[in-house]
């Protein structure tokens, strides 16, 4: 007899998105469109260590660990809108 025991727990950053700062669910959009962290750091005038640390913090807050997972759930959450409701056009 074999038993299989199957975890299943909420999908990541389901519950984490409404956590994240405005300038973070920029970031996850800008990263969502392929954008490196030295391109959003020039667009959004920041450096580029800073956007990294958003990045680490935005991972944190919604238990992922890749641009792929983030970009996911990007999609999820906005629908693929070009743009987010009171973040202006956000088109790369």
């Amino acid at each position: 007899m074999v038993i299989v025991v199957t975890m299943v727990g909420p999908d990541p950053g389901s519950s984490g998105w409404n956590d994240l700062s405005r300038t973070q669910r920029i970031i996850a959009w800008l990263v969502s469109q392929a954008m490196t962290n030295q391109a959003i750091a020039r667009r959004l005038y920041l450096s580029p260590h800073t956007v990294n640390y958003h990045l680490r913090q935005i991972y944190q807050k919604l238990g992922i660990n890749s641009r792929v997972e983030l970009a996911r759930i990007v999609q999820q959450q906005t629908g693929g809108r070009p743009e987010l409701p009171g973040y202006g056009n956000l088109r790369a």
